[in-house]
């Protein structure tokens, strides 16, 4: 008998969450970077597949892996991080900040369609997703690994608090539309969710990222709970209109098949591509840990 979506869903988290739990805690980051990078490359290939001929798509992911990771290697913090073990290139261009990145991000896909353009009216369209797909599936993506860099216990809390904000907002937006309400909140891109969905997932963020404080996460402030929580929240569920945007754009259901009864990588970290990288920059330029 097939199970149905929920029990799929319970199964697939069974035996994700523990794997994830052992890579994140690892004392060094360059687990969490490799897993991060590699949920990088699928989620880029997702968008990819569903914004991108068939031919462009090898290349875009390769272009796109280079970049991601410059992105997170030339990273001040990441350099900061090895210090001294860095070789004396890679601190040089590291110090050129964030240009390599860009870069790679888009000037070399400009240079691929240059010479590779084949149809000149839909290049365009081509080399825009092309750019997007490494900036929005790849580059943010990576604020996961970069979060781990900033952990003031060499843990994985910083890393963990961003996915309990995204998968506590989850749970209480089920819960909460399913049970409390039916007015729609943007029906036109997703006819599923409530308001009472959406007050739900910010209360199931606020939880999440309180007993985080409480359990391990000590260096938080209630005020930096509520900072992070509330408009990690927000971010989550905007993040998660956004991927059903340009999915409904293209006409597509599900991102991809990977993980049974979540569809593919993307739908399941489209929410974390908007809460990763405030929680960063708050951690690291609003209140600094550690």
């Amino acid at each position: 008998m097939a199970l149905g979506n929920l029990a799929q869903r319970f199964l697939v988290a069974l035996v994700a969450v523990p794997i994830l739990l052992v890579v994140l805690y690892f004392h060094r980051p360059e687990p969490t970077w490799a897993l991060i990078f590699a949920a990088s490359l699928i989620a880029m290939h997702e968008l990819f597949a569903m914004m991108l001929p068939a031919e462009d798509r090898r290349a875009a992911v390769v272009l796109g892996g280079f970049a991601v990771a410059a992105f997170y290697w030339l990273d001040p913090t990441t350099l900061a991080y090895y210090g001294g073990a860095v070789p004396r290139v890679v601190a040089a261009a590291g110090a050129a900040g964030s240009t390599i990145p860009l870069l790679l991000a888009v000037v070399a896909p400009g240079l691929y369609f240059l010479f590779k353009f084949r149809d000149i009216p839909s290049v365009a369209g081509r080399y825009a997703a092309t750019v997007t797909g490494i900036v929005y599936a790849g580059y943010l993506t990576t604020y996961l690994a970069k979060l781990k860099l900033i952990d003031p216990h060499a843990g994985g809390d910083t890393v963990l608090m961003v996915l309990i904000v995204a998968w506590l907002a989850d749970t209480g937006g089920y819960f909460a539309g399913r049970f409390l309400g039916k007015a729609k909140l943007y029906e036109a891109v997703s006819p599923k969710k409530t308001w009472a969905g959406a007050w739900g997932g910010i209360a199931g963020s606020v939880i999440g990222v309180a007993a985080l404080k409480l359990i391990s996460s000590h260096y938080l402030t209630w005020v930096d709970v509520a900072l992070i929580a509330i408009p990690g929240g927000v971010l989550g569920q905007l993040g998660d209109l956004t991927e059903s945007l340009l999915k409904r754009s293209v006409g597509v259901k599900d991102s991809g098949a990977l993980l049974p009864g979540h569809g593919g990588l993307l739908d399941r970290i489209d929410a974390v591509l908007f809460i990763a990288p405030y929680v960063y920059a708050y951690l690291i330029v609003l209140q600094p840990v550690g």
